[in-house]
């Protein structure tokens, strides 16, 4: 919003010329305040300078967005409608007035100016507000795919933003739930319904409840792909029962029988067998993985810990430059590239990418590690010592 503040910055000039001292002393007020973020003393002089010059739409503009930074939108649309009647072409406050109007629920009206601030304007705050605005708005609607889609444009332009990130799960996260609620009617006895049913149930825990759905659907078809491996990555829930570790792995070994490319599976085996020691055949497993998929970080980065574990750190090199490569921003890509450094005696690059790591990790915030298809698989970690 600050943007917004700085393309009404430079109107006061424009105002002073059309109005009186007091008027114009009014007006700078305001501005000061809006400015320095002090929007409900920029309203109380904007009032007053509006009470001076009605029809002014400097002043108007200025009086609206200080209103809605304050969440007035009632009070915002009236003052920011009467501002684009009497000046359309002022820099940002058609849209200002859009966001008021879908704020209020008045999507239909909102939708045009949002849609032409979104796809047109070359202002980043701007564009972020009318974005979220417009989202808000088809979802009102109920134009879901619509939502759905500006969800995924402003995750793009703004993948570091938390509200947008917020907002564009909650429109997928909507939308997952109509496609599988109409599956679920139109084809109640099917495979497809079966998978969908067994994945809400694994996203939410309920490990028996996702067990059962997968069996029904092998029911319905024993060759469908992908249920043995997400039946797999339920049991790893329970990985502390050796029962349900033993079965994870049959239920691995089932998929990649069946589909050898299943790199998540290929990896989800290698790595039990990693941790249980068994390096030769984690190689192999990792290996197939990358095989498959060159540009799997997880496998990557598990391929290089396990070769410098068998003490071949030139081949786990290539593997770790591959992932820092894909993320440069994974701590345990550079953890495990100073392993591999300090195994072949080049200390001054072992403590520069241990450097790194140290770096990363005080800076790091949680992450979702994922697969080949941006599906989560088990995270690789750095072992620290001691730990």
């Amino acid at each position: 919003m600050a943007a917004l503040a700085v393309l009404l910055a430079a109107l006061p000039c424009a105002a002073q010329q059309e109005a009186s001292a007091d008027l114009g002393s009014l007006f700078e007020r305001g501005q000061r305040a809006i400015v320095e973020n002090r929007y409900a003393e920029a309203s109380l002089a904007l009032e007053r300078a509006v009470e001076l010059g009605p029809d002014i739409p400097e002043v108007l503009a200025s009086l609206g967005f200080s209103y809605f930074q304050q969440a007035r939108f009632d009070d915002a649309i009236p003052v920011l409608r009467r501002a684009v009647e009497l000046k359309p072409e002022l820099p940002g406050v058609a849209t200002l007035l859009a966001a008021s109007l879908s704020e209020t629920g008045q999507f239909a009206e909102a939708l045009r100016d949002l849609e032409r601030a979104f796809h047109a304007t070359a202002d980043p705050a701007l564009r972020r507000l009318s974005g979220l605005q417009l989202q808000r708005s088809y979802s009102g609607l109920g134009r879901d795919r619509e939502a759905a889609e500006t969800a995924l444009r402003l995750a793009q332009l703004y993948p570091e933003d938390p509200e947008v990130l917020y907002h564009a799960g909650r429109v997928l996260g909507h939308l997952a739930f109509v496609m599988v609620n109409k599956l679920s009617t139109v084809a109640p006895g099917s495979v497809w319904t079966s998978q969908a049913l067994g994945e809400a149930y694994e996203s939410e825990g309920k490990v028996e409840q996702a067990l059962a759905e997968y069996r029904r659907a092998l029911r319905a078809n024993p060759g469908q792909r992908g249920i043995h491996y997400r039946m797999g990555r339920t049991l790893l829930r329970d990985s502390s029962n050796p029962e349900s570790l033993e079965q994870a792995i049959r239920e691995f070994g089932v998929e990649l029988q069946a589909d050898p490319s299943n790199a998540n599976a290929a990896y989800e085996l290698g790595e039990i067998y990693r941790k249980r020691g068994q390096l030769d055949r984690a190689r192999e497993l990792f290996a197939q993985a990358i095989g498959f998929y060159p540009e799997f970080e997880q496998a990557r980065i598990a391929l290089g810990g396990v070769l410098t574990s068998l003490r071949e750190p030139e081949r786990a090199i290539e593997h770790l430059e591959a992932a820092i490569a894909i993320d440069d921003s994974n701590e345990v890509s550079h953890y495990r590239m100073a392993q591999a450094l300090r195994l072949m005696g080049r200390e001054a690059e072992a403590r520069e990418a241990l450097g790194r790591f140290m770096e990363l990790r005080q800076s790091s915030r949680p992450q979702v590690a994922l697969g080949v298809a941006n599906d989560p698989v088990t995270a690789q970690g750095a072992e620290l010592p001691g730990r």
